[in-house]
């Protein structure tokens, strides 16, 4: 039953910070590490930050509705957003959903197929890309493009300067044995709360992580290629432009990720997507 006026700049002209959360049974994942980065959008789109304590609040009074709605298993994606609104001053909201499992359940054994697209992200001089916003066209014309050729793959975008950038709505990272994981620098595209977890799994199993240019050459030839985002938390890039990423599977070392973020979290995160999917 939500509504948002014609009129609210979020609809009009785009202008929404944004937070996507999920819940491992039922309890929110790293809710105070998004409310930072919205912190960061509001003070970018010159949004009052006072607003981050209300939601806040909203977002425990909703994690309380999520205990007395869930089915047992079940886990949901919580949304947050803020925008200038119309005259009335800002629009706050929180809401969620199930997740929708049956989408990516089958990725975790399978891995994901990706398409470099010919769409870039957005320079920073355009809005700078630590602000997580719906300003996402690009997103979209990139994935219409990667779909096109192939039906099922996701957009990979590069930067201006033609080095790998993110998937669409997801962070990448490579894996070498020569290097550990290498991910584009951090300051060049969204700093995800997921590749974050990726660095903290990294620091303690004592694999590198470092940061620089990644060639679309060299991202081609690595061992392992991961995609991590909120929803579906690690997920193994298996092919890239029609050719295998290592074996053309998912590898070991992701394998070993994926367990150590199922002890983090407290769930079998690729067993609950395959027993809540259709």
């Amino acid at each position: 039953e939500l509504a948002i006026p014609v009129t609210d700049l979020g609809f009009t002209m785009g202008i929404t910070a944004t937070e996507r959360l999920r819940t491992f049974n039922g309890q929110l994942w790293r809710p105070q590490e998004h409310l930072d980065r919205l912190r960061h959008s509001c003070e970018i789109v010159g949004l009052p930050t006072t607003i981050i304590e209300e939601l806040a609040r909203a977002l425990d009074e909703y994690q309380d509705q999520i205990h007395r709605l869930r089915e047992a298993g079940d886990d949901w994606a919580v949304v947050v957003f803020a925008t200038p609104g119309s005259a009335d001053g800002p629009t706050r909201c929180v809401h969620g959903f199930p997740l929708d499992f049956d989408r990516w359940a089958h990725q975790y054994q399978r891995g994901v197929s990706l398409r470099t697209s010919d769409h870039r992200q957005t320079p920073p001089n355009c809005w700078p890309p630590e602000l997580k916003c719906r300003s996402r066209m690009h997103y979209y014309l990139a994935d219409q493009q990667a779909r096109s050729i192939e039906p099922g793959s996701r957009a990979l975008l590069l930067d201006q300067e033609g080095y790998v950038g993110e998937a669409s709505t997801a962070n990448v990272v490579m894996y070498n044995e020569s290097d550990g994981i290498v991910s584009p620098h951090m300051e060049k595209v969204l700093p995800g709360v997921s590749v974050g977890v990726v660095r903290e799994i990294a620091d303690r199993l004592g694999v590198p992580f470092v940061e620089r240019d990644i060639t679309p050459e060299a991202f081609a030839l690595a061992d392992e290629v991961w995609l991590s985002s909120t929803s579906v938390c690690l997920l193994s890039v298996t092919m890239l432009d029609g050719n295998p990423i290592g074996e053309g599977k998912p590898g070991p070392v992701f394998e070993r990720f994926l367990r150590e973020w199922d002890n983090m979290a407290g769930i079998d995160i690729a067993e609950q997507a395959r027993k809540r999917s259709g």
